[in-house]
């Protein structure tokens, strides 16, 4: 069984903080289901969008993992923008965290 969203998010907000890394919540979806998107500012120009990874590369475990949402290693933010607007309009129930690492850091588990 799949953490809810909610509870992934608040989850996520502590882990990040306790690595020193600033996230905050930008968009709250549904508490239950909604698709989560990471983006990660490493505060030089240059931004990484993460999201749900496929059912194909998920894993029985029920936990949650994640892939780029873009082909690059880091894009720029505005490129990032309008691929969360593009999701936005799919499912408006989608949350959005923005996290600010100058390492760069996601601290989420990565499909292989």
């Amino acid at each position: 069984m799949r953490l809810r969203a909610d509870i992934w998010v608040s989850a996520y907000l502590r882990r990040c903080a306790v690595e020193g890394a600033n996230a905050v919540l930008r968009k709250r979806g549904a508490p239950e289901a909604g698709a989560i998107f990471v983006q990660v500012d490493c505060l030089d120009g240059r931004v990484a969008l993460f999201g749900p990874a496929p059912q194909s590369l998920m894993e029985d475990s029920g936990e949650r993992r994640w892939t780029r949402a873009h082909a690059q290693e880091w894009i720029d933010p505005l490129a990032a923008l309008e691929r969360l607007q593009r999701e936005m309009k799919f499912d408006p129930d989608l949350w959005v965290v923005d996290v600010e690492d100058r390492q760069g850091r996601n601290f989420l588990d990565l499909a292989a």
